[in-house]
């Protein structure tokens, strides 16, 4: 097998000449890789389940590990053989969910604060929180920098949900504003919209939902002021009919990103300085608000492709994408069964095939990619039962 880390590059052309990835790709086609992983797992904060989230190119790893007691998380870093508790602003939970990106040390995303949530509703947040106390409590978007988190303002609501950051030190995510929505479902209440947070940690920017959509939340943010996310309706405030649109947001103004044909959980994750955007959209209409999503890969001018899930897998999510146009992702079978992908060269590759055999740790998520090629997610040890955060570096050969 090669060495060269360079033959990773999913490679561009196959999309600028207009040639759509292979959706029919057999084991044989997947196994061929032209580099290997070694993996290397990342210490918990003394609980049972930790994940990588974001990777920078400083080799920075940010995430979530659940605590002793594992009965709450807190954002997490790893950096340079050291373990970081990022604590809270409070309150029980915290985490890093999104690909953050900057170089400027800066880390993103929510926390519980101390303070009750007047109106009992369980918010984007509580989703992504253990059982025990993953609602009641406002939760705030945050921003942390040399070991201080702070957190980011609201449009007037109680809370706040924060997901990346550029090297501009601007950071997207969503507020909630003072108004009572009727399309919210109970106990959801209060709409929310897109923002931008400057580098002082306040509201710089409202980003309005399209056409008669109430609600919108922003995912991702490059250098060059690029935002994409959802819009829709306030629903549930986390994806379904809140993700009814894919939205790019250039100078404030929204365009809609094609789905692939579903009307709910279209989403955007991650968008790199070439403007090239990756996430999940549901495969129909016919999917209603089920949950049915398949990898996409956009950019302007060349519509929404649909990228190739592993032989007898169904579904499919991309999370992450680099300066080199690798994406990765996971791939899921019908019984729920995932693994960390990665796409290359206009294929599908399962990240267990490029790993050493014989261990004990089943890759099931790959969530952000650096331009080194450094992957980061989460995998199962089956040896202890864990799942524990991973950073996959490639080698030379």
């Amino acid at each position: 097998m090669t060495s060269r880390v360079a033959n990773l590059l999913w490679v561009a052309a196959c999309l600028s000449t207009g040639q759509a990835c292979a959706q029919d790709l057999d084991a044989s086609q997947s196994r061929k890789a032209s580099v290997r992983y070694v993996v290397t797992v990342l210490r918990s904060l003394g609980g049972t389940s930790s994940l990588g989230a974001s990777i920078n190119d400083l080799g920075w790893v940010a995430g979530r590990s659940r605590v002793a007691a594992n009965d709450s998380i807190h954002a997490t870093l790893w950096r340079d053989g050291a373990l970081t508790d990022l604590g809270t602003l409070g309150g029980p939970n915290s985490a890093v969910l999104w690909p953050v990106k900057n170089l400027r040390g800066v880390l993103t995303g929510i926390s519980q604060t101390a303070e009750p949530d007047p109106s009992g509703e369980t918010w984007s947040c509580g989703f992504f929180f253990p059982p025990g106390k993953p609602t009641g409590y406002r939760c705030a978007g945050f921003r942390w920098h040399d070991g201080v988190m702070t957190p980011l303002t609201t449009l007037g609501g109680t809370h706040g949900f924060a997901t990346g950051t550029n090297n501009r030190l601007r950071t997207v995510g969503w507020a909630e504003n003072n108004v009572a929505d009727p399309t919210c479902v109970l106990p959801q209440i209060l709409q929310f919209r897109a923002v931008v947070w400057g580098p002082d940690g306040q509201v710089e920017r409202e980003l309005p939902p399209v056409a008669d959509d109430s609600t919108s939340a922003a995912t991702a943010i490059n250098d060059r002021g690029q935002v994409v996310g959802i819009s829709g309706r306030c629903d549930q405030s986390v994806g379904r009919y809140s993700a009814i649109h894919m939205v790019l947001w250039e100078n404030g103004v929204p365009a809609v990103i094609p789905a692939l044909g579903g009307v709910a959980w279209n989403t955007p994750m991650a968008i790199n300085q070439r403007g090239e955007v990756v996430g999940f959209a549901n495969a129909s209409a016919a999917d209603a608000d089920n949950f049915n999503p398949r990898a996409f890969y956009w950019r302007k001018g060349q519509g929404t492709r649909p990228l190739a899930a592993l032989p007898d897998h169904v579904t499919t999510q991309a999370t992450g994408i680099n300066e080199r146009g690798q994406i990765v992702g996971q791939s899921c079978d019908a019984a729920g069964n995932c693994k960390g992908v990665l796409w290359q060269r206009c294929q599908v590759v399962d990240l267990n095939a490029l790993i050493e055999p014989g261990g004990t740790l089943l890759l099931r998520s790959a969530n952000d990619i650096d331009d080194l090629g450094r992957i980061t997610g989460q995998a199962l040890d089956s040896s202890t039962g864990q799942f524990v955060a991973f950073l996959a570096t490639p080698v030379h050969q």
